[in-house]
């Protein structure tokens, strides 16, 4: 078989394994092995395993994994996820329907500090959820808002995602940090205004009764302007010692994460809320996640070689050319593709298989690939929430434990979400601007 039909048909079986379960680490290099092996032979293969762990890994840019990692789950031990949700509990309360908008706004604060979707659907599951059911909101929109805003910490810096894309990508991590500012905090107003239409327009969806508009109940706890102060005060020095240092250039990216994991180190101990062992389970998850991410950046460079030996991508960005396609073609094209593959497989799986082959493509129509950077998490990010994967909706079920609120109303809630985060999209595809000021002007 020729280069160019090895490396069209290998996408195939890779897709099957994903599908069955398979790690996308470990399918990914078994595939490109293979690949390999046939295009040349099996030792070529071996010695471009060892290629690709030395080239991708030995950077010291990839110290910005773990340490971002270790801040996000130390983070989330310290207890600010609760805090910062009081807060906004107490500020937004005589608003109609206040606690889903103190929600999103909890979330992105979090967001700006974990970078981990995940941890923040699980954190605010625990947090959130109850409360807003106690104030009678309905079960489907209560799970809805904090699953749709979990999002936010993939595209509010630092983000794994963003780490993930400029390695694939060969850009900046920093830059592409500071372009997610502008689409995270329009993503966040415009999650708060379907909220407040919610509010308006389809009551019945948002809460239990149509009397009860959840912006005259108490809260049981009295808030005062000093406890408040003192709740908000730590997570926010956090974001100020990370996000200052970073955009200001005082500290690199890993710098930044090294400063920041301290930071969160300090915070969790001041708030004694960090034993022996559960540092131990921190110190355990950290080299979990950073390990799974490394290994994941390993199977891509090898992936990518063997595309790269295959020649598909340059064919594909040929016959692109043939096709007379426009710029916008090819991005409706792309976006779509995307968020249908969030169906099916997780977020860095879809980068992994799909940006070695489009990149070039995006490079012959001259697009900024700091903007097209952007697009590509929030059409991911789509597809944490989109049926029948959505990661964020199995991980808030998970974290819920109650049978009586079933996974399909957790995606029902999550449909009004869906549809904003789409037109987001469609709005940064229009407007590159939104995406590239910040990153430049900085």
């Amino acid at each position: 078989m020729t280069g160019l039909e090895i490396g069209t048909i290998a996408v195939v079986p890779m897709l099957v394994l994903i599908y069955l379960g398979m790690h996308i680490s470990i399918a990914l290099m078994l595939v490109s092995m293979i690949s390999i092996a046939m295009l040349r032979n099996s030792e070529l293969a071996t010695r471009m395993v060892a290629a690709a762990a030395n080239d991708s890994l030995s950077s010291y840019l990839y110290g910005v994994v773990p340490l971002f990692v270790l801040m996000g789950l130390l983070v989330v031990v310290s207890g600010v996820g609760r805090d910062t949700f009081d807060v906004f509990q107490w500020l937004l309360r005589k608003i109609r329907g206040g606690l889903g908008i103190a929600t999103v706004g909890a979330n992105g604060i979090f967001a700006s500090i974990t970078g981990i979707s995940v941890a923040s659907a699980a954190v605010f599951t625990k947090v959130a959820v109850p409360e807003m059911r106690r104030h009678g909101y309905t079960a489907k929109f209560s799970v809805g808002v904090v699953a749709s805003s979990s999002v936010l910490g993939m595209l509010i810096p630092p983000s794994l995602l963003m780490i993930v894309y400029g390695v694939l990508a060969e850009q900046s991590v920093g830059r592409m940090f500071i372009a997610g500012i502008i689409p995270g905090i329009i993503l966040a107003l415009s999650f708060c205004g379907v909220i407040m239409l919610l509010a308006w327009l389809s009551p019945g969806f948002m809460m239990q009764s149509q009397t009860d508009t959840g912006e005259a109940l108490e809260d049981p706890i009295e808030e005062t302007p000093l406890t408040l102060v003192s709740k908000l005060t730590p997570i926010l020095l956090l974001m100020l010692l990370v996000l200052g240092g970073l955009y200001s250039g005082f500290f690199t990216p890993t710098e930044a994460g090294g400063v920041g994991a301290f930071g969160a180190l300090l915070l969790a101990l001041a708030k004694q809320r960090l034993t022996p062992g559960k540092f131990y389970e921190v110190l355990g998850e950290t080299g979990y996640v950073a390990v799974s991410i490394l290994f994941l950046i390993l199977a891509a460079s090898l992936y990518s070689r063997m595309l790269a030996l295959t020649g598909l991508p340059m064919s594909i960005a040929q016959a692109v050319t043939t096709m007379d396609l426009t710029i916008y073609h090819f991005l409706a094209l792309y976006l779509f593709i995307i968020i249908l593959m969030g169906c099916i497989i997780d977020s860095v799986s879809i980068m992994l298989i799909v940006l070695p082959i489009v990149l070039p493509i995006a490079q012959h129509f001259g697009m900024d690939l700091i903007w097209f950077g952007v697009i590509t998490v929030v059409a991911v990010e789509i597809g944490l929430i989109t049926p029948p994967f959505g990661i964020s909706v199995y991980t808030v079920k998970a974290a819920l434990n109650d049978k009586t609120v079933p996974v399909k109303e957790i995606f029902k809630g999550v449909v009004p979400f869906f549809i904003t985060m789409v037109v987001v999209l469609i709005i940064l595809s229009a407007f590159p601007v939104l995406s590239t000021y910040l990153a430049y002007r900085y």
